[in-house]
């Protein structure tokens, strides 16, 4: 009786097996896919889905597929938040890729520490990140180890030494990068003759371009999101404040969508990344070619860095040899990717590991170019 029970046991495992290989492993991601946001969430959709092409094209674990859950968040903490719950509750995910915003991670990130489920930043730059929990990874590049390397690069090469310093103070992300934007500027030696502020759904400027007219600076800095921003530029030259006095942003500069609303008035607008699109490695060029034509548009850094974030989960599963939630998060902090970025490994804090450096880049005929 005994044997038959085994043999009955073993007969349905059996089965079980290529039904368990032929299940899809799910990954959620949340990003802003409408609204002002989605300038920065379409591309990185984007990136992963051309990711995802490649990798199920022989899968993970034997074959089975990735399947990508995407939630838009739309820019909004709460919105993020419930995304993240149902993405962990409804879907059963075994990592997530998102929020978009520093913002919407410091809502949303908790509810993913609680139920110990990986959580990979793709953009996320503002400082804390990492800090929300230990299954909080992050593959963008903190803007502190960025625009201390923009503001050295102006002052060398246009020889600063009168600024004004301008960022939304409705925003996680943009505060905490003129944070660190402040401490360069400073620690440069530069002399600031004003810090103005914006909201983030601002779109007159006018006082504050005025009054920095009046105060003969060398250089504007500005951290802000990629439309409030592009409007600051565009404004401030409409108000004679001339090509001379350079403008340099921080990260939510890095989208080709600033250049298209600014205009002419973008040339020149200086921004230190850690990817560009003129990158001459044959695995970048691929990947530029494949993006546009995919999606019929040319990537972004964020389109970037969410499609090497995929592989790097990817080639994590396949080391921890299965999905379950502790072997992965150990398997991620083993990430050594070479991908698009360049050579990419976590710290043991789950922070992007410096390793190929900032290059600094000027909007020349509406596009980013390496500074000459």
């Amino acid at each position: 009786m005994k044997a038959k029970i085994y043999l009955a046991l073993a007969a349905a495992l059996a089965l079980a097996q290529p039904a368990l290989a032929q299940e899809p492993v799910k990954v959620g991601a949340i990003e802003g896919l409408s609204g002002p946001i989605a300038k920065y969430g379409v591309p990185i959709r984007h990136g992963i889905e051309l990711a995802v092409e490649a990798v199920n094209a022989k899968g993970v674990l034997g074959g089975r597929k990735i399947e990508m859950i995407f939630e838009d968040s739309a820019g909004q903490k709460d919105q993020a938040l419930n995304a993240m719950k149902l993405l962990l509750a409804r879907d059963h995910v075994v990592a997530v890729f998102g929020p978009t915003l520093s913002n919407e991670m410091f809502a949303a990130g908790p509810a993913a520490v609680e139920r110990q489920i990986p959580v990979i930043g793709t953009s996320t730059t503002a400082d804390g990140i990492t800090d929300i929990g230990e299954w909080i990874f992050r593959t963008a590049m903190p803007e502190a180890d960025v625009i201390p390397v923009t503001v050295a690069a102006v002052k060398k090469r246009f020889g600063v030494k009168r600024v004004a310093l301008m960022y939304s103070n409705d925003d996680a992300f943009t505060k905490s990068g003129f944070d660190i934007m402040k401490a360069a500027v400073e620690k440069q030696g530069l002399d600031i003759a004003t810090i103005e502020t914006f909201g983030t759904k601002d779109t007159d400027f006018s006082a504050q371009l005025t009054k920095i007219k009046g105060l003969n600076v060398e250089a504007i800095g500005i951290s802000a999101l990629a439309e409030a921003g592009a409007g600051v530029v565009l404004q401030a030259r409409q108000l004679g404040i001339p090509p001379s006095v350079v403008i340099f942003g921080g990260n939510g500069f890095n989208s080709p969508k600033v250049a298209e609303i600014a205009g002419k008035a973008a040339e020149g607008l200086m921004v230190g990344t850690p990817w560009f699109i003129g990158k001459k490695d044959p695995l970048n060029q691929q990947f530029v070619a494949s993006y546009k034509q995919k999606f019929g548009d040319e990537p972004d850094q964020f389109a970037a860095q969410a499609y090497d974030s995929l592989f790097i989960l990817a080639e994590a599963i396949e080391r921890a040899g299965s999905t379950e939630n502790t072997k992965l998060r150990d398997a991620l902090l083993k990430t050594d990717h070479k991908g698009v970025l360049g050579p990419f490994r976590f710290t043991p804090h789950r922070d992007p590991a410096a390793t190929e450096g900032v290059v600094v880049l000027a909007v020349k005929n509406g596009k980013f170019d390496v500074l000459e």
